[in-house]
């Protein structure tokens, strides 16, 4: 039976709490089953555990990587559901004892590979990858408006991230047309703070940096999720890569070019 060693800890306490629960619920179960327990009671009782474990601690799981804006949020959330599935799809009622047993048996040596790839393979990176829509000091320009500005970009950007990877899209799609909209609205007031300071410096590339900014705002304008019918993800994950990368590059091949000739 898989037990639990320093090789799962995470270094997140609450989450490692949770799992040494759930190593030792199924060490129980294990034991019991080897014991030759009544094996209708241990088996209802280990199915409803894992049930009610999924409910509270995937939810920590995903609330915890939530606050973090961890990248592997979406991945995490696919895991957890097919667990879910997994368990919801298990039924022992009905079933003779023999059969009830290998069942018992079976359901704890899938527990035992689950939790060993998916603690190693994932639970493990929680916190350890820095999201894209994070903003960084590798991004700061020293000019307080501006990187107050970009950062609130950056947070636009994450939020339709964050929207876009949640369970239901098409629930979400408003919400998702209404931060599109909104980073429209910023993009154009912030180009327009940033221009204005550019002038007051007597920066020397401001007619480069309207141009860069004019193409930007044309791009857009061409968003129209309301035409996309099919592939909505794909395309507003397509969109969210070409915003980053081009406002990433913009920051560091442009702006930060303006504090030089302050």
């Amino acid at each position: 039976m898989l037990q639990f060693t320093d090789d799962y800890l995470t270094g997140i306490p609450e989450i490692d709490k949770e799992h040494k629960q759930l190593f030792a619920m199924l060490e129980q179960t294990n034991k019991e089953v080897l014991q030759g327990a009544d094996i209708r009671t241990t088996g209802m009782r280990l199915l409803n555990d894992l049930k009610d474990y999924a409910a509270t601690h995937f939810a920590h799981e995903e609330a915890y990587m939530e606050s973090i804006d961890d990248p592997e949020l979406p991945r995490q959330r696919k895991a957890h559901k097919a667990f879910i599935d997994r368990m919801e799809n298990t039924n022992f009622i009905g079933m003779p004892d023999d059969t009830m047993r290998q069942a018992v048996i079976d359901l704890l040596d899938y527990m035992s590979r689950w939790l060993m790839h998916h603690i190693l393979g994932s639970d493990t990176l929680i916190g350890k990858t820095q999201s894209p829509f994070a903003f960084t000091d590798k991004y700061k320009t020293g000019i307080e408006l501006v990187d107050s500005e970009h950062r609130k970009l950056f947070d636009i950007m994450g939020r339709v991230n964050a929207l876009i990877h949640n369970e239901n899209l098409y629930d979400r799609f408003d919400e998702i047309v209404e931060l599109i909209n909104e980073l429209k609205d910023y993009t154009q007031f912030h180009f327009t703070d940033e221009e204005r300071l550019m002038e007051e410096y007597h920066y020397s590339g401001l007619a480069a940096q309207k141009k860069a900014h004019q193409g930007f705002i044309d791009e857009l304008d061409k968003i129209d999720l309301d035409s996309v019918d099919e592939n909505q993800e794909a395309y507003l994950e397509d969109l969210l890569e070409y915003l980053l990368n081009w406002l990433s590059g913009h920051i560091l091949g442009m702006d930060k070019k303006i504090r030089d000739e302050r």
